[in-house]
């Protein structure tokens, strides 16, 4: 009897191209009023480079807070007995602790030293997304107000001044339970999904997939991250080759429903 060898063929990657992951140096600091986006494309053409279809700007959230005014003088804080408490406990500025009470929705966890609150956005991080680096002494960075709106604007502008269809991501640095380190996380997202579903699908040896949904703005973050760093006062990073659909997007997709959200 003859046997026969049950074969699937390959399916088109996300990428078909190699990806490169490009950083835009040489950009200034930011105070609040700069032009991000006239900044942005100064650095492209630093660098020479041709902006095509598709292609993928990842914007440190940073510099978007500070273009958009998002600082506050610590000076101008009057921690309250709370704040005090709790920063001298655990040798923090109590003035940031404070900041960070103001701009939490609900605070998450305040144990061993560790701030964990959830935003006005629907964000759950470390300090409400308060953040006293890489800005100047005696002042902290908030959070944008609105990053999909942030990122929506930038693509507009980049855009235009391109003539090609962009896509936008403001990214940020998050920590995550139960794993140690860093990554970085898109925050806003403009001209692409934040998510990629491939339940229904087939996978290498023809199942069907169930639950695998990719949070693909996130990946690209941080894989952004790679050559953005922290230190490297390189804020932007454009990503080529990889090919997704253009979509409206938005980082809200990235936040999980309370009603799916089986730790709170």
């Amino acid at each position: 009897m003859r046997r026969t060898t049950k074969r699937h063929s390959k399916k088109k990657s996300r990428s078909t191209v190699p990806v490169e992951i490009i950083p835009l140096m040489g950009m200034p600091e930011i105070v609040p009023g700069d032009d991000l986006a006239g900044l942005i494309i100064d650095a492209v053409a630093r660098r020479s480079l041709s902006i095509e279809h598709g292609n993928i700007f990842v914007v440190a959230q940073k510099i978007v807070s500070k273009s958009e005014g998002q600082i506050v003088e610590l000076d101008s804080i009057a921690p309250s007995k709370r704040a005090v408490r709790w920063a001298a406990k655990h040798r923090k500025d109590a003035r940031v602790i404070e900041l960070a009470l103001w701009q939490a929705k609900r605070i998450v966890r305040m144990e061993k030293g560790v701030l964990i609150a959830e935003t006005h956005h629907g964000f759950i991080c470390a300090n409400a997304g308060v953040d006293t680096s890489n800005t100047a002494e005696g002042t902290a960075v908030l959070l944008p107000e609105n990053p999909d709106h942030s990122a929506r604007r930038l693509k507009t502008k980049l855009a235009k001044q391109f003539g090609v269809s962009v896509a936008v991501l403001i990214s940020d640095t998050f920590g995550r339970p139960w794993r140690e380190g860093l990554v970085n996380v898109a925050l806003g997202v403009a001209g692409i999904d934040a998510l990629v579903d491939y339940r229904g699908k087939r996978d290498a040896s023809g199942k069907a997939l169930r639950a695998t949904i990719l949070a693909v703005a996130d990946e690209l973050a941080s894989a952004a991250e790679l050559v953005m760093g922290k230190s490297n006062a390189i804020p932007v990073a454009l990503i080529r080759g990889v090919a997704l659909p253009q979509r409206l997007g938005s980082g809200r997709d990235l936040i999980r429903p309370v009603e799916r959200d089986l730790f709170r």
